[in-house]
């Protein structure tokens, strides 16, 4: 199609427009960003002498909106490069500029007179072939768009973000009848390919799909609550993880969102609905109408439902309202022995038809009082809020984080056996799903063969599930008898095409034997005619928070230090035959991916990274250094490409180096990673994370495609010696007198900086990968065995978080 995304314009620098902005820019977009020109001035500008025709006064509202999303936390840039990208403006000065964009995105004030306005003038210079959509949440789509012209309204149709739109994978598409269909097929492709979205289409009704579903959800969470008298603490128990939700469940959920946002949206949806046979459950309950009026909102207030508050002995504690007296009280610990049964259970469908079958207890009662309306509710929304029952499901899983949509859920609990459960307890269960019943269709999903089909309500029967364009999903893979070999920790999937996949699916992924074991493996098999080249990546939470420390512990305290140096070895000779592997490897990081994890990574060929991909060597807060060659790596790939350049000065490439390891910093973003040193130019970046395998073996192929051949053995990295060592010891001694380190993080920083700098050389010179990794090795062990090191590792397993010592 004749269509181009190189220019993006968003009107509106608030919290929305702002945030689009950023990301946006984060795909490598220009864009402008631009907002109204103020109609008065402030205090200090007149103290200033300025007028509402000087410049600094002009865009003095945009200004102020992007600088909010420069200190957005979590942060909405993948990188501050990321912002100069972003030209600023005002809608009377610089509203030419829209003709120069290919998309125009609105996220103004919710008046749909202004926007209709904006319109019009939008009209008047957008060029013909440019998309204009809004981002509006309360005002019905079509509306925003009449009168304008033909071509305009072709081109229009709404998107709306959830927010922040850098974290939340969810984009509703919501087209209106006179969209341009081919359009609305470019611009998805975009958005999943380049935003890194999970796009649904939903109709223009109110709170199109997620938040209209996850409105009634909350709502009648707190109805249950209130009537049946559970505490916060009860319901948060009960709404979370054992569901197969997040932990903030719900209460916690709402403090972090803002209550007032909830009660804005119910206040909003109510009048908006007046044919919803449970609308009165929209209305905003009483607890949010409380916590509003005293201005308690949550998170951004310092209190909503829970509220920090020091304890005894100066501990925080999380004082929980108590939804009768509408007062904050000490923590009450939610008392449910069923709950606790019910987490030893890891298939989620069985957990929550253990619990619901648990009808006399009170943790059984309250999952089955809230799930089954729910789960009819959303049954009962169907045609109205979409057709499609997988982009329900969709919606729900990317704007929620939810393990399963509300028909995935009710096909694990059993749909025939719920049904009837529904009837006894008076549930209106919508006629589509009875029907369905009466066909003998018994699940709203089924398989045949490799097809995976769903149930149409609109067809009255199954029609396949539109295969997902680049997405590998390795559970299906193995589904098909694709799984070459597996044990504990580890498995080998044919990804199609010559392509083999090593998966890590050990806890947190963490690096173990068996790991180690499968890897050979793979390098073996990678070694038949069938196979081109290697993935290494996973679809867990994490690629790899490194090695198991317990295991290192337990070693170092019942002295098998010499076992320690065999795996040390072991470790280093696999990481070196993944490197120099006549056929092209590519791993694939995405999530937290820390320590022995990374140097997994920057073993291969190249770096297919996910782009939320936070990545750090962090091994110095645990008080020893990368034993597994990330020393190695970081010096290859940072400094000794530099010294390719005559003349150059090593030192700043080295500071560079020891300052990421040395402060144990962990890149938010896998652009920030490329700025630290662990990706190159030559590495990508994959925006959408359901790609990440897709994009890695697309890479391996791309590499036998252009005639891959290994990197050659040889003296290829640069050893900076004496000098070097001097330079960052000064460095050292100066942040220990003032304060900053510990004696043992200085004892700890020198020894790093003896192996960065490749040891006792008089002069510098070019040394092999084997000279590195034998310094890292000595000295990673010399750390292992000294007590100190030993506290660090005990407290980080006892609580989380590093000791300083």
């Amino acid at each position: 199609m004749p269509y181009s995304m190189k220019r993006v314009a968003v009107i509106g620098s608030g919290t929305m427009g702002g945030a689009i902005a950023a990301h946006v820019a984060n795909a490598g977009i220009p864009v402008y960003l631009l907002d109204i020109a103020p109609d008065r001035l402030t205090p200090e500008e007149q103290q200033k002498g300025l007028t509402l025709e000087s410049p600094a006064v002009r865009n003095r509202i945009v200004r102020q909106g992007w600088e909010r999303v420069l200190k957005a936390k979590p942060p909405a840039l993948f990188s501050s490069r990321c912002a100069e990208l972003v030209t600023l403006g005002n809608l009377e000065d610089n509203f030419g500029w829209l003709a120069e964009a290919d998309w125009i995105v609105e996220a103004v004030v919710e008046n749909l007179e202004i926007k209709q306005r904006l319109m019009a003038r939008i009209d008047e210079v957008r060029r013909p072939d440019a998309i204009v959509t809004t981002n509006t949440s309360g005002i019905p789509i079509h509306q925003i768009a009449e009168n304008r012209s033909e071509s305009f309204r072709r081109h229009f149709f709404g998107t709306h973000f959830f927010n922040p739109p850098r974290y939340m994978r969810l984009l509703e598409i919501i087209p209106t009848s006179d969209t341009d269909l081919q359009i609305l097929a470019f611009f998805r492709d975009f958005a999943e390919r380049m935003l890194g979205k999970g796009v649904v289409l939903a109709k223009d009704r109110p709170n199109f799909i997620a938040n209209r579903l996850g409105t009634f959800a909350a709502l009648w969470t707190i109805k249950q609550a209130m009537e049946h008298d559970y505490t916060v603490e009860e319901v948060d128990a009960l709404t979370g993880t054992v569901l197969g939700r997040p932990k903030s469940a719900t209460f916690r959920l709402l403090d972090m969102v803002g209550v007032d946002i909830m009660g804005y949206v119910a206040k909003n949806l109510y009048p908006a609905v007046p044919d919803d046979e449970q609308r009165e459950v929209l209305q905003v309950p009483a607890p949010i109408a409380a916590l509003m009026e005293r201005g308690w909102l949550g998170d951004k207030s310092g209190q909503g439902f829970y509220k920090k508050v020091q304890g005894e002995g100066g501990q925080r504690e999380f004082w929980a309202l108590d939804l009768k007296t509408l007062e904050h009280r000490p923590p009450q610990k939610a008392d449910l022995p069923m709950l606790k049964q019910a987490k030893k259970i890891d298939d989620l469908g069985e957990r929550l038809r253990f619990l619901m079958s648990q009808r006399d207890d009170r943790a059984g009662r309250f999952v089955e009082a809230i799930l089954l309306p729910t789960l009819a509710y959303t049954a009962r929304r169907i045609p109205e809020i979409s057709d499609s029952l997988v982009d329900v499901d969709n919606a729900m899983k990317w704007g929620f984080n939810h393990e399963q949509g509300p028909f995935e859920t009710w096909d694990a609990i059993g749909v025939p056996e719920s049904l009837e459960r529904m009837k006894e307890l008076g549930i209106a269960v919508a006629p589509w799903v009875e029907k369905m019943l009466e066909c003998g269709y018994t699940s709203f999903y089924r398989r045949e063969g490799a097809r995976r089909l769903v149930y149409s309500p609109v067809q009255g029967g199954y029609e396949p599930i539109p295969e997902r364009q680049g997405v590998i999903e390795l559970n299906e893979r193995r589904r098909l008898g694709s799984e070459i070999a597996r044990n504990d920790s580890a498995s080998l999937i044919d990804l199609g095409d010559g392509v083999l996949c090593l998966e890590f699916h050990s806890k947190m992924n963490t690096l173990d034997l068996e790991i180690i074991d499968m890897a050979r493996r793979a390098l073996e098999e990678l070694e038949k005619d069938r196979w081109v080249g290697l993935v290494i990546g996973n679809q867990g939470s994490d690629f790899s928070v490194g090695a198991n420390a317990f295991l290192f512990l337990m070693a170092v305290q019942s002295g098998q230090l010499n076992l320690l140096e065999q795996q040390s070895q072991t470790m280093h000779s696999l990481l070196q035959a993944i490197r120099f592997s006549p056929k092209p490897v590519v791993t694939a990081p995405f999530g937290r991916t820390l320590g022995g994890g990374v140097e997994v990574v920057l073993h291969g060929s190249r770096i297919c990274a996910a782009a939320e991909t936070y990545m750090g060597l962090v091994e110095v807060g645990l008080g020893i250094i990368p034993g597994a060659g990330g020393c190695k790596e970081m010096v290859r790939r940072v400094l000794s490409p530099a010294m390719q350049v005559p003349n150059t000065d090593p030192l700043p490439h080295l500071q560079r180096i020891f300052e990421t390891l040395g402060m144990a910093k962990v890149a938010g973003s896998a652009e920030e990673a490329r700025e630290l040193g662990f990706l190159s130019e030559a590495d990508r970046i994959e925006m959408n994370s359901d790609r990440l395998i897709g994009s890695a073996k697309q890479f391996v192929l791309d590499l036998v495609d252009a005639g891959y051949k290994p990197p050659v053995r040889g003296k290829n990295c640069y050893a900076v010696g004496r000098e070097g060592f001097a330079a960052l010891e000064v460095g050292i001694y100066l942040l220990k007198q003032g304060g900053y380190i510990s004696e043992y993080d200085a004892h700890v920083g020198k020894k790093l900086a003896y192996v960065l700098s490749g040891g006792d050389l008089s002069s510098p010179q070019w040394v092999s990968e084997e000279y590195f990794l034998e310094l890292e090795r000595e000295t990673f062990l010399s750390l292992l065995g000294e007590q100190k090191t030993i506290e660090r590792i005990t407290y980080m397993l006892q609580h989380g978080k590093p000791l300083r010592n």
